[in-house]
């Protein structure tokens, strides 16, 4: 869904696995300045269940929310997480756009994994095709229209006025990617139960995926390993993490073979990425999520790699008073989606 037009009081909404987060921001010309920005945390996962009741229980985490953030405004962005959305990069011939999308439209069945008469489905040209001169890539993305009329029904029992819904992955790239860059950039969302993973050239996705490995399936393998409650484990995990010197490395080695699970489904995605378009190549993977804090994580990653790694920060675009750049600083990994969101423009 887009933005409608002329609306610009309107927050961003990231409805997570373990916390309900918001942010309004107030642009200037090219400047973002942070009005309100707030975060409920949320237990057993409710908010991602299709269940009556636990999306009554997620409508009210929203007014709580908004309460507790002192947002006023009744429009919103809010995100679609990127399990839920099939995104692809075709290939179609030349053609006005007019044409373009009842090519689409017709051949749409070919691409997507749910009955047309099913799915809302967006589209874009992002370029000319790597393979074909003839050819425009296009970013195709589908979700089932019964999610997002749920989705739309929950946060509007709430009060509110959705004027865009986005996946996950687009929101997380308009956040920590650097505005001025045209060179690749991977950014790696590492939440509680998945990954996601983006990379954006030229401010424009080219690859997006929903990997199932998360912090959560990382705590579990210390919970299995050393035979320690999940309390236990998690403390473990985010104060020790891939450091081989702490606890005789034995967290290190109750977590590595987990983590490397994820770096393989990495390491796929860059291969992928370099056959289609051979003439870039990344410049960077950009970590950002609530495991991005697990110690020697990025330099795992780096090494891993051989690429620069750097931590995201959900500011990056936003003017912040520098009495408030630490308290803003230590939650960043949690507030790039939502913010992505507010950062969006007509």
């Amino acid at each position: 869904m887009e933005i409608l037009g002329g609306i610009n009081d309107f927050f961003g909404l990231d409805i997570g696995t373990t916390g309900i987060r918001a942010v309004q921001l107030k642009k200037s010309g090219a400047t973002y300045t942070l009005e309100n920005y707030a975060e409920l945390p949320v237990q057993g996962a409710f908010t991602q269940s299709d269940s009556a009741m636990d999306r009554q229980k997620t409508t009210q985490a929203i007014r709580d929310l908004m309460h507790q953030a002192g947002i006023t405004a009744k429009h919103v962005a809010a995100n679609i997480p990127s399990q839920k959305v099939f995104t692809a990069i075709v290939d179609m011939d030349k053609m006005p756009e007019a044409d373009l999308n009842k090519t689409i439209r017709f051949q749409a069945d070919s691409f997507i994994p749910t009955p047309l008469e099913q799915s809302k489905i967006d589209w874009a040209i992002i370029g000319d095709s790597p393979t074909d001169p003839k050819k425009v890539e296009v970013l195709l993305s589908s979700v089932p229209n019964d999610y997002v009329e749920a989705r739309l029904a929950m946060i509007e029992a709430a009060g509110l006025n959705v004027v865009a819904l986005e996946p996950d992955s687009m929101a997380l790239a308009r956040a920590v990617v650097p505005q001025d860059s045209n060179l690749p950039q991977m950014v790696l969302d590492i939440g509680s139960n998945s990954a996601d993973l983006v990379v954006v050239m030229s401010g424009v996705p080219h690859l997006s995926r929903a990997i199932p490995v998360g912090a959560n399936a990382i705590v579990r393998s210390v919970v299995q390993n050393l035979a320690v409650d999940n309390n236990q484990a998690q403390q473990f995990v985010f104060k020790f993490g891939l450091d081989k010197t702490k606890l005789e490395g034995r967290v290190y080695h109750a977590i590595v073979d987990t983590v490397d699970g994820l770096m393989n489904e990495v390491e796929k995605s860059i291969k992928f990425f370099q056959g289609r378009y051979q003439a870039s190549k990344i410049e960077r993977i950009i970590v950002t999520g609530g495991a991005s804090s697990i110690p020697e994580l990025p330099v795992y990653i780096a090494n891993r790699f051989a690429l620069n790694v750097e931590v995201g920060n959900a500011w990056r675009n936003v003017s912040i008073p520098q009495a408030r750049y630490n308290e803003l600083a230590a939650v960043s990994n949690h507030f790039s989606i939502a913010v992505g969101l507010a950062e969006r423009s007509e």
